[in-house]
């Protein structure tokens, strides 16, 4: 590895790669550190993308191939199934493209869109130092391999190593949980171009085609606090799942039933406080964080990946500014030049996930509560600070 001008990013999620391949296009040369064995396209099963996400996968040049894998999506219908009888509650049309992604298309078309070798499966880091003379930092990993690199972007999710290197405050869990799966119906399905949102008790249930053929559906529940190595068993998730739909309709029922249970996945939902999006330093030296790592929020607003994409964009951009992909006239990573990037970078991002890690932890305590008094309280704010509850879909991260 040329310790020179070599940047590493930590983690082939979705971020990971986005950045990727966003540096890729500006003529910085990457690599990419992945703890698996093979690319991580399963939990989660599928991830919606509204307009703002696109417009960042269109600057990554991967939008329209993309677009041929799922349908667009028309509206949100939202029922309740209270006291054994449906009733609709409400329909709103949406403006703007969305469309729910197989985790796996995206991951594999930003992984297919990389130069052959750029990430290095079976890397798990252990942890990140800086060199006392050089303060360049040190990557240690679990096989006793070490590293040298010049920038290191951490892509490494909510519980990022690289985060812990920075000394981000620890991120805190929703009082719920989220199962997940894809359903089949290889001879096609009835439901309509729309995001399906079914209400009873305290559970919710969303269910959303990704094309004629896919559905995929998610339950939101209060967290369930049992022995986390049982959640690994595809068999338990969908056998607790449907007896905490058993006195849902048969048709819920039976897409739970039919679900690939590959796609299964269950998760304790986490955020980094809102609040200290604000206050954080998300770098050091020439050292950031990116993705997850940095914004952890729940999925009430389905902006998570979207948000990741858009720091992709808006990171390689600053980087290329300041002429930190200038290799033909010998121009090197210089730690000024990094940390000058890495500063405007945060500074261009910290309002806006900011913002959307408020909306979202306002709508995700909203949904978890029980209390009447506080869910009066969490509507008002969210009317309040959040009048255009779709306006953070008009983001545009601009141009890569």
């Amino acid at each position: 590895m040329d310790d020179d001008d070599e940047v590493v990013i930590i983690g082939a999620g979705i971020c990971g790669l986005a950045t990727a391949l966003a540096l890729h296009k500006k003529g910085i040369k990457c690599i990419v550190m992945e703890r698996a064995e093979s690319l991580r396209n399963v939990t989660g099963a599928a991830i919606g993308i509204r307009p703002n996400g696109w417009r960042a996968l269109d600057q990554l040049g991967i939008g329209d191939n993309l677009r041929h894998t799922a349908v667009r999506l028309k509206r949100v219908r939202e029922i309740s199934l209270d006291g054994g009888r449906k009733k609709q509650l409400s329909l709103v049309p949406w403006d703007g493209e969305t469309r729910c992604l197989r985790r796996k298309d995206l991951i594999d078309t930003l992984y297919a869109s990389l130069p052959l070798g750029t990430v290095k499966f079976s890397c798990q880091l252990e942890s990140i130092k800086l060199d006392p003379h050089s303060t360049k930092p040190i990557l240690r990993f679990i096989d006793g391999s070490s590293i040298r690199a010049k920038v290191v972007i951490g892509c490494d999710g909510g519980k990022s190593i690289i985060g812990n290197f920075l000394n981000l405050k620890p991120t805190k869990m929703f009082p719920s949980s989220a199962i997940r799966g894809l359903t089949n119906y290889p001879n096609g399905h009835s439901y309509e171009h729309e995001f399906a949102r079914l209400w009873k008790d305290n559970i919710l249930v969303g269910i959303i085609p990704v094309d004629d053929n896919m559905v995929y559906w998610f339950c939101l529940l209060p967290y369930i606090p049992k022995d986390e190595k049982i959640w690994v068993d595809p068999g338990v998730i969908r056998q607790v799942t449907l007896e905490l739909v058993s006195d849902h309709p048969q048709e819920i029922r039976k897409i739970i039933e039919n679900t690939d249970v590959k796609s299964l996945s269950i998760t304790h939902l986490r955020y980094r406080a809102p609040w200290d999006l604000l206050t954080e330093s998300f770098c050091k030296g020439t050292v950031t964080v990116a993705g997850d790592a940095m914004h952890v929020m729940g999925p009430f607003l389905g902006q998570g990946g979207s948000a990741g994409l858009e720091d992709s964009v808006v990171l390689a951009r600053t980087m290329a500014e300041l002429g930190l992909n200038d290799f033909e006239s010998g121009s090197k990573l210089t730690v000024h030049g990094v940390e000058e990037a890495f500063n405007r970078f945060v500074k261009q991002r910290r309002m806006r996930v900011a913002r959307l890690s408020l909306q979202t932890y306002l709508t995700g305590m909203l949904w978890g509560t029980s209390s009447f008094l506080k869910k009066i309280m969490y509507v008002v704010l969210l009317i309040l600070l959040f009048h255009n509850q779709n306006g953070h879909t008009n983001y545009d991260c601009g141009d890569l």
